[in-house]
């Protein structure tokens, strides 16, 4: 299932994880090694500190940090939207216009104008064939994403518009209460 790379995952009711309850996560890399995301609907209420007040001018609102996963939390993570002309120094496409960003670097030093950035600490991973059995499992819904589903200015909003764009029955699963015992 290697073919999830620059998809998204929707987290379904059978996950059961808090880590990842009605999350969005976009595949940044799958291969037989594992896989690595982002989780896209979980701002973090942060300001972007220290070196990454550099792109703050550039930040797709709301301009904060947002909570990539539970591994690694010292690092950064960055998106952004650019002309889709393919890899330039910096810049490394994943679909349409969106891709990863070198934060390390001043926008300014980039080899194409990166703008819309979002800034994710931490990510989601999983290890080698440890997302296959999770998708086997029913726990993840794999549907393409959009390149506005990234930098969405309502994260909050992303898990039910993701799965109510995906019509028929998966649809009526945006309205899945947080408790189903109370429904």
């Amino acid at each position: 299932m290697a073919g999830t790379k620059g998809r998204l995952l929707v987290a379904l009711p059978a996950l059961g994880d808090a880590n990842f309850d009605r999350t969005i996560v976009l595949v940044l890399q799958h291969d037989e090694q594992g896989a690595l995301g982002v989780i896209l609907n979980r701002p973090s209420g942060l300001d972007l500190v220290g070196n990454l007040t550099a792109w703050e001018g550039r930040a797709a609102p709301p301009v904060e940090v947002f909570w990539g996963g539970p591994v690694a939390r010292g690092v950064a993570i960055g998106l952004g939207r650019s002309a889709p002309d393919g890899p330039a120094d910096g810049w490394v496409p994943l679909f349409a216009d969106l891709g990863t960003v070198e934060l390390n670097r001043r926008p300014e030093e980039l080899a194409t104008d990166v703008r819309h950035v979002r800034v994710f600490v931490g990510y989601a991973g999983w290890g080698s064939g440890q997302l296959e059995d999770e998708l086997k499992m029913g726990a993840w819904l794999v549907v393409d994403g959009e390149p506005d589903d990234a930098v969405t200015p309502h994260p909050l909003e992303l898990w039910a518009a993701v799965l109510r764009r995906q019509g028929g029955t998966t649809a009526w699963l945006a309205r899945f209460p947080d408790d189903p015992r109370l429904n």
